[in-house]
């Protein structure tokens, strides 16, 4: 199975009293999402389930593929690593599964999933996390495809 964990783009800071959910991409945040769903859309296999936060400016990310996405509450900012895993069914999903979400929950599923430990890793805003389950002679692995930012694609 893969599963990619796609940071939402850079949004507005959050104004006194909006809820956080509300807030949107800057014109920056257009540009990264822009560029990363250009670079997803090459290597992105045709039957890739796609889903996001319901939070704007995750959805915003995901408009940018111009590809079909399902709203997943359970990936909004207050989303946890098991309830992620369990949303994208891992590691028994047969296809690929792209999330569109938040810190901290992506980095503590590629720090659990790579190291075995939950670990407060960062994920860069717009960056992408392309992690793979395979069986290597008998032996569950995950493997770290690639991992890019919305600069180096």
């Amino acid at each position: 199975m893969d599963l990619i964990l796609w940071r939402h783009a850079e949004a507005i800071d959050p104004e006194d009293g909006s809820p956080d959910l509300d807030r949107a991409l800057t014109a920056r945040g257009e540009r990264q999402a822009a560029r990363m769903a250009h670079w997803l859309n090459q290597h992105l296999p045709a039957t890739t389930r796609i889903l996001a936060s319901p939070a704007r400016r995750c959805q915003q990310t995901a408009l940018a593929l111009e590809r079909k996405f399902k709203t997943v509450a359970d990936l909004a900012t207050d989303g946890t690593a098991p309830g992620l895993l369990t949303t994208v069914r891992w590691p028994d999903a047969k296809e690929p599964v792209l999330v569109i979400g938040h810190q901290p929950t992506l980095g503590l599923v590629a720090a659990y999933l790579l190291a075995g430990v939950a670990q407060s890793w960062s994920v860069k805003k717009g960056a992408v996390w392309w992690l793979r389950r395979r069986d290597r002679a008998g032996d569950d692995q995950t493997v770290l495809v690639t991992v890019r930012g919305p600069e180096n694609v």
